[in-house]
């Protein structure tokens, strides 16, 4: 079976300040002083797995275990300190729903806009143009400044373009919690369409039922190593004493 995605022997370290700075001009005059101190902070190490072709891959972790750097690594927005991350085929990363939206722009805009950024082509938007604002139950507010909208009504068109393709790999980080319940519910079908069409996927989630209906496989992160990894039902179990 061929591998989507491959992360061999990944360490990531951040060189973070550790001094309580309050203003610009004290870190300019600290920074020329060389009176700043830095610490490195390992937020993965070592880790190493990977994600067949058509795979659900779930990873799981308490807050501060790596989970989102590891993301943003496989979605290439990140690059490892060490080792080697790999992906074979187009990557749609779900993470910071509605990252790519102007405040300024109304919901027609940003679809192009967002979709622009995720890699789509115009021809492409304009041809699923319906079926987004369709998706995300805006009508006409589609046309109203995105400044306007509650914070329901951007998740839900963030995921409309987002999940508007059939992309090679998914990066998807707690992705069905957007929206109300029977919005929530019409995300999960959404995934699950895309999970059954091939797609392969990486999937975080704080929910373990989430995980244990939508992965085979569960990847356990604990202060940035991998705790355990295998069936989902066997590391939820562990995961969950």
């Amino acid at each position: 079976m061929e591998s989507m995605i491959v992360v061999d022997d990944v360490t990531m370290r951040f060189h973070m300040n550790t001094d309580k700075i309050l203003s610009l001009k004290e870190f300019v005059t600290r920074k020329i002083r060389g009176n700043i101190r830095y610490e490195d902070f390992t937020a993965l190490d070592h880790v190493s797995f990977r994600v067949e072709r058509g795979e659900t891959l779930g990873l799981i972790g308490r807050n501060g275990a790596g989970k989102s750097t590891m993301l943003k690594l496989i979605s290439g927005i990140l690059k490892p300190t060490e080792g080697r991350v790999t992906t074979r085929g187009s990557v749609v990363p779900m993470l910071e729903l509605g990252s790519g939206f102007d405040n300024d722009l109304t919901g027609r805009e940003n679809i192009f806009l967002n979709g622009a950024i995720l890699g789509y082509s115009e021809e492409f938007l304009k041809e699923k143009y319906d079926d987004i604002v369709a998706f995300s139950e805006l009508g006409q507010f589609i046309d109203v400044p995105i400044r306007n909208y509650s914070s329901g009504m951007l998740a839900r068109l963030a995921f409309s373009v987002a999940s508007m393709v059939q992309p090679e790999i998914l990066i998807v980080d707690e992705i069905l919690s957007v929206g109300d319940a029977a919005f929530q519910e019409k995300s999960r079908a959404r995934m699950t369409e895309l999970m059954g069409g091939g797609t392969t996927v990486l999937f975080v989630s704080h929910s373990l039922d989430q995980i244990r209906e939508m992965c085979g496989r569960v990847v356990w992160l604990e202060q940035g190593r991998i705790k355990m990894i295998g069936p989902a039902d066997e590391v939820c179990g562990a995961y969950d004493v």
